[in-house]
C-alpha cells in the first residue's frame, strides 16, 4: 500500500488526507499537538475545518513526525504559508530523503519573498531538488472533499517525481496532470489569490459582470508577466494553474480572499476581517511579497498595487477604483 503523510490538519491538509485515503492510500495525518490529535481522533473527524467528513479507517491522525513521516513514500506540507518555514524545521530530522516532498501551499515568503519550494529546498536540504513538487489549481477543498469533480497540476522539474503524486491522487473525481513548470505553478497559485481580493472587493459594490471579466484578466495579465520575469513559462498562466484557478476562486463564494474582498467592500477594515476569519486568506501576505517582487523586477503591477493599497494603506474601495480606471491610458499586454 502507498504511504503518504500530510502536514497541517488544515482544511485543505483534511481534504488530501481523506481523498487520498479513499484511493486506498494509507495515510499520516500530522498535528501539532496530543491534544488535537486526540480532538480528531475521538471525533473521527475534523469538526472545525472539515465537519460532517469522516476520516477513512486508513487515516491515522498523530502528532508523532516520527510516525507520520519517516516511511512515506510522499509527504505533503499543507499549512499556511507564514508558518512553512517553521514546519518544515520541525520536520526534517524525520523526513526519508527518498520521499517526494509537495507543497500544496499557495503563497510567498514576507522578507525573502520566495517560493514554498525554494523554502523547502533550503529547508530540507538532504531531500533532492528533483524529489520537490507543487500541487496547484482550481481547488476549492469544499468542492472536492464532497467528491465534485476537479482537476489540479503537479509541477517538479523531475517527472518522475510529479507521476508519483498524480497516481496517488487521480481518482475518478479528481484529474491530476503533471507539469515542468514549477515556477509558473506556484507564482499563479499565489497571484491569484491577490486578483481574488480585487474581485470580492467589485462583487461586494455591485460593480458587475463587465468590471469583474476586466479583473480578472487584467489580474492574469500582470501573473503572467511577473511570472515570466521570474522564468516561468507563460503557457502554464493559460492552463489549470493559472486561468483554471483564478475562474475558480473569482467565482465561488467559498473562496477566503474573495470574501476578504467583499469585507472590505462593506467597510470592515484588515484587522476585523482577520480576526473573525477561521482560515488564513493567503492573499493578504501574498500581496506585500508580490509588491516586493514586482518592484525589485520593474515589473508594473497596478491591479496588485490596489489591492495593496487598500489592504495596507487604508485608501477606500470606490476611491482605488477611481485611481485604477484614471491611469494613464495604454495598450493591452
Amino acid at each position: 500500500m502507498k504511504r503518504l503523510g500530510v502536514i497541517g490538519a488544515t482544511t485543505w491538509g483534511t481534504t488530501l488526507a481523506i481523498i487520498a485515503a479513499r484511493e486506498g492510500v494509507e495515510v499520516n495525518l500530522l498535528v501539532r499537538s496530543s491534544e488535537e490529535s486526540d480532538k480528531l481522533n475521538e471525533h473521527g473527524e475534523n469538526r472545525r475545518f472539515v465537519p460532517g467528513f469522516s476520516f477513512p479507517q486508513n487515516v491515522k491522525v498523530t502528532e508523532q513526525p516520527e510516525e507520520a513521516l519517516s516511511n512515506a513514500d510522499a509527504i505533503i506540507f499543507a499549512v499556511p504559508s507564514p508558518s512553512l518555514r517553521d514546519n518544515a524545521r520541525k520536520v526534517k530530522a524525520q523526513i526519508n530523503e527518498q520521499s517526494v516532498v509537495v507543497s500544496a501551499v499557495k503563497g510567498l515568503e514576507i522578507g525573502t519573498n520566495k517560493r514554498m519550494s525554494q523554502i523547502l529546498e533550503e529547508e530540507l536540504y538532504g531531500v533532492a531538488h528533483d524529489r520537490i513538487c507543487a500541487l496547484s489549481g482550481p481547488n476549492l477543498a469544499g468542492e472536492i472533499v464532497r467528491g465534485k469533480p476537479s482537476s489540479t497540476v503537479v509541477a517538479s522539474a523531475n517527472e518522475e517525481s510529479s507521476r508519483i503524486i498524480q497516481n496517488m491522487l487521480t481518482s475518478s473525481r479528481m484529474r491530476v496532470y503533471t507539469n515542468p513548470d514549477i515556477v509558473g505553478v506556484e507564482i499563479a497559485g499565489s497571484m491569484k489569490n491577490v486578483t481574488a481580493i480585487a474581485v470580492g472587493i467589485s462583487d461586494g459594490l455591485s460593480l458587475g459582470a463587465n468590471a469583474k471579466a476586466s479583473l480578472i484578466t487584467r489580474g492574469l495579465s500582470e501573473i503572467s508577466k511577473l511570472g515570466s520575469a521570474l522564468g516561468a513559462n507563460r503557457i502554464t498562466f493559460s492552463g489549470l494553474a493559472g486561468m483554471g484557478d483564478l475562474i475558480a476562486t473569482c467565482s465561488s463564494e467559498l473562496s477566503r480572499n474573495g470574501n476578504v474582498g467583499r469585507m472590505l467592500a462593506g467597510g470592515k477594515n484588515l484587522k476585523e476581517i482577520t480576526s473573525t476569519m477561521n482560515n488564513v486568506a493567503e492573499g493578504i501576505v501574498t500581496t506585500k511579497a508580490v509588491i516586493s517582487v514586482a518592484n525589485q523586477s520593474g515589473i508594473d503591477v497596478p491591479l496588485s498595487k490596489t489591492v495593496y493599497d487598500v489592504l495596507f494603506n487604508e485608501v477606500l474601495p470606490m476611491d482605488a477604483l477611481k485611481s485604477l480606471m484614471l491611469r494613464n491610458p495604454t495598450s493591452e499586454e
